[in-house]
């Protein structure tokens, strides 16, 4: 089982590779094999059949899966990239708080 502590919709910093230093948002990730699918980071050409959708066919820009080691989660509220502890509230919660400023990074 994974232990990704990112989830769709967070804004990650890419730490290694040839897309070091960009941020994006998580588009999808994959628990199984441990990807994340990063907007506008490890952008790819694929060559496209002509359909309805995409009548005239041709070369497509998209993004490829990264490593989800590669990523590094932004805290929203000190803005920067940092690991993510667990914690739980008074009610029970689970929650993710940043390692930098021990704030709580999920919304309540």
């Amino acid at each position: 089982m994974s232990k990704m502590r990112m989830r769709k919709g967070d804004r990650v910093y890419i730490i290694s590779g040839k897309d070091k230093g960009k941020e994006g948002k998580i588009l999808r990730r994959d628990l199984a094999r441990d990807l994340v699918v990063v907007e506008n980071v490890n952008m790819v050409t694929k060559s496209t059949r002509p359909s309805q959708k995409n009548p005239k066919g041709g070369l497509i820009k998209m993004e490829a899966p990264i490593s989800a080691s590669k990523a590094m989660l932004v805290c929203p509220s000190c803005g920067k990239p940092t690991r993510v502890a667990r914690a739980y509230l008074d009610s029970g919660k689970k929650v993710r708080v940043c390692k930098k400023c021990g704030e709580v990074i999920d919304k309540v």
